[in-house]
């Protein structure tokens, strides 16, 4: 029998895993809603939980359906998130009134998080986290991401933050909430479709070595979450410095046309993706995919850590 409360339904093999403590990877299900369109969105989804799968980790794709988180979710739910239109992107400040709604909710970083840690899942995969937007200072546009992971016990598997946002910034947010930042192989944060940046990171290049530092973090702080980054493949980046005249561009043009507030955002990605003829789409499939590799292989060195403890 499948695992349901009032809030939250988690499938047989996802809740058997984690009573098991086996290694498990959270995925968001806003890139099936708001990603590409159909069937590229659902095949999107698949490649990623065979990804994890190939690693020996079991993939929770999670969602929001029927008033409540399903964690788990079966092919069937997947082809209707994919083919249904109009689902709206749920935050963590969402879901309680789209849960009262009763219908679909496609989580976004936040929200998944709160459906992954109600399951008892310690590991979540996305492409790159929210951040501080360009020109907070003035419009003090935060994601709410950064807030979340103060809140929940979470390893976010990430290539950063997406290159519109000011990774500074980004940083300094974290180190003042005392959100740990791990650069996997890498010395700096990365950019989503750049694999460097000039924000420094500390470095890991062991699994084993970052899954100790993970649960000595949450023995220590009695939760909170930390971030794993690892940069694109070298022959999926972008070129930093295209990236960044692109962006400059785009914002110069959004003043001129009045664009403002949660508009910029994807403003700024539809510059990027026409100024990169449909690169950064691929780009952002290679990251996808490469960190639910990434989160599925860190998922195994932490189960195995947990039992040598």
């Amino acid at each position: 029998m499948e695992h349901i409360d009032a809030l939250t339904h988690i499938s047989e093999e996802i809740q058997t895993a984690v009573a098991e403590r086996r290694p498990v990877v959270a995925l968001e299900s806003s890139l099936i809603a708001h990603g590409p369109g159909y069937p590229a969105n659902v095949e999107i989804a698949t490649a990623l939980e065979k990804a994890v799968r190939d690693t020996g980790a079991v993939p929770a794709s999670i969602g929001i359906a029927d008033g409540r988180f399903v964690v788990g979710m079966d092919e069937q739910l997947i082809e209707r998130f994919g083919q249904s239109k109009g689902i709206p992107k749920v935050s963590a400040r969402d879901i309680g009134r789209v849960m009262a709604g009763g219908g679909l909710g496609a989580t976004t970083v936040a929200s998944t998080i709160v459906g992954a840690e109600r399951a008892g899942i310690p590991v979540f995969s996305t492409a790159g986290i929210g951040g501080v937007h360009r020109r907070a200072q003035e419009t003090f546009d935060i994601s709410a991401d950064l807030q979340q992971f103060t809140r929940s016990r979470m390893t976010v598997v990430c290539a950063g933050s997406k290159s519109i946002l000011d990774l500074k910034l980004t940083a300094e947010v974290l180190e003042s909430a005392g959100v740990p930042l791990l650069g996997y192989r890498t010395d700096t944060l990365p950019a989503f479709y750049v694999r460097e940046s000039d924000v420094p990171v500390p470095r890991v290049d062991d699994l084993s070595e970052a899954a100790r530092a993970v649960l000595l973090h949450w023995e220590v702080n009695k939760g909170g979450s930390v971030l794993l980054t690892a940069p694109i493949s070298e022959q999926d980046a972008l070129d930093g410095e295209e990236i960044e005249r692109v962006i400059e561009g785009a914002l110069a043009e959004a003043d001129g046309a009045g664009v403002v507030g949660n508009a910029i955002s994807p403003f700024l990605m539809r510059a990027v993706g026409e100024a990169t003829a449909g690169r950064s789409g691929a780009a952002t499939r290679s990251v996808l995919i490469s960190n639910a590799r990434l989160a599925g292989e860190f998922a195994v060195a932490l189960s195995a850590v947990r039992k040598e403890s």
